[in-house]
């Protein structure tokens, strides 16, 4: 009974792997695009050109999430966008608490920044798909490489 359903569900793995891969890059970019520009919705909190971290946190989310979004260098600016994540984590949502998906003051409010991290880390093993830049340029790594 299963092989048929999975038959069924992997004949759609690209086009769903592309739709996951477009979804979360718009998302990371959104993000980036409300901490610089305050749009496309109002920021709590606008950076200030240049500052450390916010700005360069807030270009990294836009450059990446726009990159990953095109499948365009997917594996490196997931990487990246990854890695960008995981330092958010560590750096200003672990040390209120250990428990991440509670707000603060019974959490620390992480849940999103360790979503991202993995959901990045996944691309950057399992590229843009075929349904990206990166396949169309030729650069498509098989995911079983012998």
């Amino acid at each position: 009974m299963t092989k048929g359903l999975d038959r069924r569900l992997a004949r759609h793995a690209p086009a769903v792997l592309s739709a996951f891969r477009l979804v979360y890059g718009l998302l990371f970019a959104a993000y980036g695009s409300r901490s610089l520009f305050d749009w496309p919705v109002r920021s709590p909190v606008v950076v200030e050109f240049g500052s450390w971290p916010g700005w360069y946190a807030g270009l990294i989310e836009i450059v990446a999430g726009l990159l990953v979004a095109a499948g365009l260098f997917t594996r490196t600016a997931a990487f990246i966008a990854s890695g960008e994540m995981a330092v958010a984590y560590f750096w200003i949502h672990q040390p209120m608490a250990l428990w991440p998906v509670a707000d603060p003051p019974g959490g620390n409010g992480g849940a999103l920044s360790i979503l991202f991290c993995f959901a990045f880390f996944l691309l950057v093993f399992i590229g843009g798909g075929p349904y990206s830049l990166d396949a169309a340029r030729g650069r498509r790594l098989p995911l079983n490489r012998r």
